[in-house]
């Protein structure tokens, strides 16, 4: 049996219907670490946030085996890989997810300890992915 992760899509709508969650996540996440900050120096955040809000979505079907993203997880991977346009070096992915579930914590009311663990699982398996691709 196949687990969608239908219950991180009703999450990840609950936290877009509050204004300001992919902001918050950026904020969170060039905290946590000196070298993450330097990484965004020229990024258009108009688009990197857009960028975001795509990737999280891509991220939850990807983990939950759908077939219709291998493509585009490829395509994420690769921008992501040490000889892409924005080389991240695996030892921060751990950060990235740790700010994202505080972000979801903070902007999803029914964000429970299970439902946090839902989202760790699924954004590893992103994570494990492009860390084999970089």
């Amino acid at each position: 049996m196949n687990d969608s992760f239908d219950d991180l899509q009703q999450s990840y709508g609950r936290c877009l219907a509050r204004r300001g969650f992919i902001e918050r996540f950026y904020e969170i996440f060039m905290a946590r670490h000196p070298d993450i900050e330097a990484m965004f120096a020229r990024t258009d955040f108009q688009k990197q946030r857009l960028a975001l809000r795509r990737g999280i979505s891509v991220a939850i079907l990807h983990a939950g085996g759908s077939a219709m993203v291998e493509r585009t997880c490829a395509g994420m991977a690769g921008v992501h890989a040490r000889e892409g346009r924005a080389p991240v070096p695996p030892e921060l992915y751990p950060h990235w997810i740790e700010s994202l579930l505080q972000a979801v914590a903070e902007f999803d009311e029914d964000a429970d300890t299970r439902l946090l663990a839902r989202w760790r699982q699924a954004m590893s398996r992103m994570v494990d992915f492009f860390v084999q691709r970089y």
